[in-house]
C-alpha cells in the first residue's frame, strides 16, 4: 500500500509549491523557517509582524516615509494590532492595508502635512516582499506555533494548518486548531485575510473568523495553474502572490449581523465569474455573457463582487451599474444585503419616475431595481454611456415584455444574465431565450460554448455546497376501468355533440392534469405520501413539499391530507380568484398569510406539509425541506428549479429526494434534454422568426378588420362576439396560440415597441382574456364538460395499489452532467469508486457490513492509486464489492427483516458468532431488541437521537433482553463496543 506523507511532509511540499509560484520559501530543508526569518529581521517571539522588514518596504514604496520617521510610523502602526474584538481589528487593518494609513510628516522647512502611507504596493506586485515560512511560533498569553504563514511585505496575510490522514488526523482538525488559535493568540489574526486547513489529500480556506461550516474548497484554475493534483492545484490558484493581493484588494465585505461582524470573501466560483466580466468590460469586445451558477452557490455575492470591481478599479471610466431582479421579496432580500455590507456607492429606485431619473443623470454608482420598474420608461434616456447591467434570474423575466422595455431603456448597455437554471434550447420556443440573449458570437447557444462562467450541479455536489438528490418512481398505479360503463356514461353525458366533437373534446380534455384531479387516484397518492412522510421524512424532523398540476388538484390533496393528519400541519398555497369554486376557495390565502405560512414552514414548527400549485419552486430556499411529492410533469428548467428545492445541506440532512408519481425520472434523459427537430427548430435565426411573427400578428389582426383597436367596451364586446362562432372560433384560438409561441421565442426585443407590435399584441391578448372569460360561462358547456368528465371517470375507475419495486436513483453526475471518456478504465474506476463510496458514506453505521465493504473501497483504491492494482483489476473489484452492497439488502428482504434488525442480527451472527448459540437465536434477540426500542423510545421529536435519555433508554434494552430474559450478559463482557455498535444499528436505521 502507498505511504500517505506525514503532517511534516505535507508541510515541506505546500512550500516548495508556494516557492514555485513566487514566494520566498523558508523551511524547504526540514529545518524552523521562522528561526531563520526571525534571526534576519530580529523578530521577538511575541510580535506578530517582522517591523524591520516591514520598516523597510514602507521605506520603499512611501517618498514621505524616512528613515529618520520610520520608527514613529512602526509604533503608530503596533497600536492598531491592539483590539478588543477581533473581527473589528480586523475590519479597521483591512482599510489601512488597501487604503494606507494616515501619518502626519514634517518637511524640511517645519511645515506639518498629513500623508496616507501605502502598506502594500497593488499596482506593482513585484516591489512587494513576499514570504512563506513554517513554525512561525508566537508567545503571549499563550504560545501557538502555526505550520505555515504567508507575508507579505512583513505582515501576516494567512495562516495555515496542514494535517496528515496517515496519522489520524484530517482538515476537520485543522480548521479546530485555527480556530482555537484565533481565540488564544488574536493579534496574529488582525492583519489576516484568511486561513487554509489541509491534510494529505484535502484543502479548505476560509476568511479569519469564520466558522468551521464556511471553510471551503478552491476547485477551479486558470491554465497556468492547472495540476492533476488537486491540492498542489489549489495551492498554487489561490495562494499566488497575484490572487492574493487581488482578493485582499478587491474582494473583501465585511457584513454586519446580530451576533456581531462577519468577514466575508470569495468562493472560487464567484471569484473566477466576477473577473470574467470585468476582462470582458475591459476589453469591450462583446457587451453580453450568461454566468449559469448552480442554485445554492451564492450569486446574489457574485453579482455584488461585481457591482463593487466595476464601480472601484479602472476597467470603466464612469460606469452605472444596475442589478436587476424580477420580484419585491429579491429586491428587499438583495436592499438588506447592501445595507448590511460594506458597499458604498449604491442606491435603490423607489418606482417608475425615480428609474427613469436615475438612467438619466448616470451616476456613477450601484442602482438596485426590479425589471417591472422598466414597464414605462421612456427610450432614448440613457445619460452615461457606460451602463452595466446585471439580471437575476435572468431566465425568467427575460422571457417576458419586460425583456423588451428593458432593451428599450438602454440599448447601449453591457448585460450580464445570472441564472441556476437557464432555460435550455428547444424546451419551448420561449425556452431560448437566455442563451440567444446572453451569447455573443463564440459563446452560440449553438455550439455548446454558451456561457460566460459556469458552476455546475456536479461541481455544487462535490464542493458540498449542495447534497446530491435521489428520487423514488411512484407513478405506476394499478387501474381498474369499466370500460362498459365508461363509454355508456360518456355517450348519455354528450349526446349532443358529433362524434369528432366529441372525440376532440376528450382529446383536449383528458390529459395528465385531469387524471391527477381523479378521486380514487388522488386517494392512493396521498395515502402513498401520508405512509412515506410518516416513515422516512417525519422521524428525521424534516419537511416536505406536494407539486400539484392544478390548484383543483392542490384543494383536493390539501382535503385528504388534513383529514388524515391535521390542519395545524398541513397548508396549501395557491393563486386566488373572486370567482373560485368552494372547493379551492377553502384555501384562499392573501400574501400576507402567504409569508406567515412560509416563515413558519422554514422553522422547526408547523405546517410540516405544503402543498402547492405554481408556488415556491423558483427562489424558495429552506433548507428545512427534504422531500418532494411530485405530481406535475415538469422539465428542463422548472424541473431543476423543482430539485433545487430539497439540495440545500442542513445538520444531519444528507440528501434531498423526489418521490416521483408522474413518471417524470423514469425517462430522465427525456426531462433533461431534448429531441433533435426540436433542437433544429430552437437553432433557427432570430431575424427569421421576427418575420414569422410579424406574418402571424397580421393574420390574427385580420379576423378583427374593421374593428376598432382600442380599449373601449363597444370594441371587446365586436371582437368577443366575431370569434365566438365557427369558423372564426377556431380560427382566432388556433391563430392566438401560434401568435403567442411565435412572440415568447422572440422577446425580448425592442423592435417589438419600435414597430407596435406590443401594442397590437396586448390587444389582441385581452380579447383573448375575455373571449375565454365569456366562453367558460354557463353559456358554453366546456367548463360544466369537464367537470362531468372528471365525475364520469372517478365513478368508472378503481386505484388499486402503487407499484413500489423501482429502485432509488441519485441525481448527480450520472444524469446532470455529461461524462466523457467512460471507455477509459481509469475513468471508469475512478466514477465507480466515487458512487460506491457515496453510496456507502451514509450507510456504515447501518450494517457491520457496510463498514467493512467501506474498509474495502478504501484497501482497493489505495491499491490502485499506489499502482499495486491496474485500471481494469480495480473496475472489477470495486464491481464486486458493489455486487456485495445490492446482497446485503436483498438478504435483509429475503428474510423479511427491517434494516436495523438485520443489523443487529448480522453483527450477532458475524461479529460475536462465538457468544451465540444460532441464527435462530441472533434473529429471536435482533427481533425483542427492535421491538423493545419501538415501544420505549420516543423518537418523535427533533434531536432524539443524540439526547441522552435516548441513548440510556436504550442501554437499559439491551441490558434487558440479552442479561434478563436470554442471559446474553457475556456478549457485552467479550465485547467492549458491543453496546455502542448496537445502539448505533439501532439510531442509524431509526429503528
Amino acid at each position: 500500500m502507498a505511504d500517505h506523507p506525514s503532517e511534516e511532509g505535507v508541510e515541506h511540499s505546500l512550500l516548495s509549491w508556494l516557492n514555485t509560484v513566487g514566494w520566498d520559501a523558508y523551511g524547504q530543508d526540514s529545518d524552523r523557517g521562522a528561526s531563520a526569518l526571525d534571526a534576519e529581521y530580529d523578530r521577538q517571539s511575541h510580535e506578530v509582524v517582522y517591523w524591520d522588514l516591514l520598516a523597510e518596504q514602507v521605506i520603499a514604496l512611501n517618498k514621505d516615509i524616512t528613515k529618520d520617521n520610520v520608527e514613529e510610523f512602526v509604533s503608530s502602526l503596533k497600536r492598531d494590532l491592539d483590539a478588543e474584538n477581533l473581527m473589528d481589528g480586523n475590519r479597521a487593518f483591512h482599510q489601512l492595508l488597501t487604503k494606507g494609513k494616515t501619518f502626519t510628516v514634517r518637511r524640511d522647512d517645519g511645515v506639518t502635512k498629513t500623508v496616507y502611507v501605502d502598506l502594500i504596493d497593488y499596482e506593482n506586485p513585484e516591489n512587494n516582499s513576499f514570504h512563506a515560512v513554517n513554525q512561525f511560533s508566537i508567545s503571549r498569553e499563550t504560545t501557538i506555533r502555526p505550520d505555515v504563514n504567508l507575508f507579505i511585505n512583513g505582515i501576516p496575510l494567512v495562516t495555515m494548518e496542514l494535517k496528515s490522514r496517515a496519522q489520524d488526523n484530517d482538515w476537520h482538525d485543522a480548521v479546530s486548531d485555527l480556530l482555537a488559535y484565533e481565540d488564544d493568540v488574536p493579534r496574529l489574526f488582525v492583519p489576516g485575510l484568511f486561513n487554509v486547513a489541509a491534510d494529505t489529500m484535502e484543502l479548505r480556506y476560509g476568511a479569519v473568523g469564520s466558522p468551521k461550516e464556511f471553510y471551503e474548497p478552491w476547485n477551479d484554475a486558470p491554465d497556468e495553474y492547472a495540476d492533476d493534483n488537486e491540492m498542489r492545484q489549489a495551492v498554487k490558484a489561490l495562494c499566488n502572490p497575484g490572487s492574493l493581493l487581488d482578493l485582499l484588494k478587491n474582494f473583501v465585505f465585511y457584513e454586519r449581523r446580530a451576533g456581531g461582524d462577519a468577514k466575508i470573501v470569495p468562493r472560487y466560483m464567484q471569484y473566477y465569474a466576477v473577473n470574467a466580466i470585468l476582462n470582458r468590460v475591459d476589453k469591450g469586445e462583446d457587451k453580453t455573457g450568461l454566468i449559469w451558477h448552480t442554485q445554492g452557490s451564492g450569486k446574489s455575492f457574485t453579482m455584488l463582487y461585481a457591482a463593487e470591481n466595476l464601480l472601484s478599479r479602472n476597467v470603466a471610466d464612469n460606469p452605472q451599474v444596475f442589478i436587476i431582479v424580477d420580484t419585491d421579496k429579491l429586491n428587499s432580500q438583495m436592499r438588506d444585503q447592501l445595507a448590511n455590507l460594506s458597499l458604498e456607492r449604491w442606491t435603490e429606485a423607489k418606482g417608475i419616475d425615480h428609474l427613469e431619473e436615475l438612467i438619466e443623470e448616470g451616476q456613477s454608482e450601484l442602482v438596485l431595481t426590479t425589471i417591472q420598474k422598466f414597464q414605462d420608461v421612456e427610450p432614448d434616456v440613457q445619460g452615461n454611456d457606460e451602463v452595466i447591467v446585471m439580471s437575476d434570474e435572468a431566465h425568467r423575466f427575460m422571457e417576458a415584455d419586460l425583456g423588451s422595455r428593458l432593451d428599450n431603456a438602454l440599448p447601449d448597455c453591457y448585460h450580464f444574465g445570472f441564472t441556476g437554471t437557464p432555460v435550455r434550447e428547444g424546451e419551448t420556443q420561449k425556452a431560448r431565450n437566455t442563451f440567444r440573449e446572453f451569447s455573443p458570437d463564440g459563446e452560440d447557444y449553438r455550439t455548446g460554448e454558451r456561457y460566460l462562467h459556469q458552476y455546475t450541479v456536479k461541481q455544487g455536489i462535490e464542493d458540498e455546497l449542495i447534497l446530491p438528490v435521489y428520487f423514488t418512481l411512484r407513478h405506476e398505479m394499478e387501474w381498474k376501468i369499466d370500460e362498459a360503463g365508461l363509454d355508456e356514461e360518456f355517450d348519455q353525458e354528450f349526446r349532443g355533440l358529433t362524434k369528432d366533437e366529441k372525440r376532440e373534446f376528450i382529446r383536449e380534455t383528458v390529459n395528465t392534469t385531469t387524471l391527477a384531479e381523479i378521486e380514487p387516484r388522488v386517494d392512493k397518492a396521498v395515502e402513498e405520501i401520508d405512509r412515506h412522510y410518516d416513515e422516512h421524512v417525519s422521524p428525521n424532523g424534516w419537511k416536505g413539499m406536494v407539486v400539484t398540476p392544478s390548484r383543483r388538484s392542490a384543494a383536493m390533496y390539501g382535503q385528504r391530507l388534513i383529514d388524515r393528519r391535521s390542519e395545524d400541519e398541513v397548508e396549501v398555497l395557491y393563486t386566488t380568484n373572486n370567482d373560485d369554486p368552494d372547493l379551492i376557495q377553502q384555501f384562499h390565502t392573501d400574501p400576507d398569510e402567504r409569508d406567515s405560512i412560509i416563515k413558519s414552514f422554514k422553522e422547526d414548527e408547523n405546517p410540516k406539509l405544503l402543498v402547492v400549485h405554481n408556488m415556491l419552486l423558483t427562489g424558495f430556499d429552506a433548507p428545512i425541506l427534504k422531500t418532494i411529492y411530485l405530481d406535475r410533469n415538469l422539465k428542463n428548467h422548472t424541473l431543476m428549479q423543482a430539485i433545487a428545492r430539497t439540495n440545500r445541506p442542513a445538520e444531519g440532512k444528507e440528501n434531498g429526494e423526489i418521490v416521483d408519481f408522474q413518471g417524470v425520472f423514469e425517462n430522465i434523459d427525456e426531462a433533461l434534454d431534448y429531441d433533435d427537430e426540436t433542437k433544429a427548430y430552437a437553432a433557427r435565426d432570430k431575424s427569421e422568426l421576427f418575420e414569422d411573427l410579424k406574418d402571424q400578428l397580421e393574420t390574427v389582426m385580420g379576423i378583427f378588420e374593421g374593428i376598432p383597436k382600442d380599449d373601449s367596451q363597444e370594441s371587446a364586446y365586436e371582437a368577443v362576439e366575431r370569434v365566438s362562432t365557427h369558423p372564426e372560433r377556431r380560427q382566432f384560438k388556433q391563430g392566438f396560440r401560434r401568435l403567442q409561441s411565435l412572440y415568447e421565442s422572440v422577446a425580448p426585443d425592442k423592435r417589438l415597441i419600435q414597430e407596435g407590435i406590443e401594442d397590437d399584441y396586448k390587444w389582441l391578448s385581452r380579447v383573448h382574456v375575455a373571449f375565454k372569460r365569456t366562453t367558460s360561462g354557463d353559456d358554453d358547456p366546456e367548463e360544466d364538460m369537464q367537470e362531468k368528465t372528471r365525475e364520469i371517470i372517478s365513478e368508472n375507475v378503481e386505484i388499486g395499489e402503487i407499484k413500489r419495486d423501482f429502485p432509488t436513483y441519485k441525481l448527480g453526475e450520472e444524469y446532470l452532467e455529461d461524462v466523457e471518456g467512460l471507455d477509459n478504465p481509469g475513468v471508469k474506476a475512478s466514477q465507480i469508486a466515487h458512487a460506491t463510496r457515496e453510496h456507502l458514506h451514509p450507510r456504515e453505521n447501518q450494517n457491520p457490513r457496510y463498514k467493512r465493504l467501506s474498509e474495502r473501497v478504501t484497501d482497493i483504491v489505495e491499491r490502485w492509486q499506489g499502482d499495486e492494482i491496474g485500471d481494469p483489476e480495480a473496475v472489477e473489484a470495486l464491481k464486486a464489492v458493489e455486487e456485495e452492497i445490492l446482497d446485503v439488502e436483498a438478504e435483509a428482504e429475503e428474510k423479511g427483516m427491517e434494516d436495523a434488525e438485520f443489523a443487529i442480527y448480522t453483527h450477532l451472527t458475524e461479529e460475536s458468532s462465538n457468544s451465540i448459540d444460532s441464527e435462530e437465536e441472533a434473529e429471536t434477540v435482533a427481533e425483542e431488541i427492535v421491538s423493545q426500542f419501538r415501544d420505549r423510545v420516543d423518537r418523535g421529536y427533533h434531536g432524539w437521537k443524540t439526547n441522552q435519555q435516548t441513548i440510556a433508554e436504550i442501554e437499559r434494552i439491551l441490558l434487558d433482553v440479552l442479561v434478563k430474559q436470554n442471559d446474553l450478559g457475556h456478549l457485552i463482557q467479550d465485547d467492549e463496543d458491543f453496546i455502542d455498535a448496537i445502539r448505533n444499528y439501532l439510531i442509524a436505521n431509526n429503528g
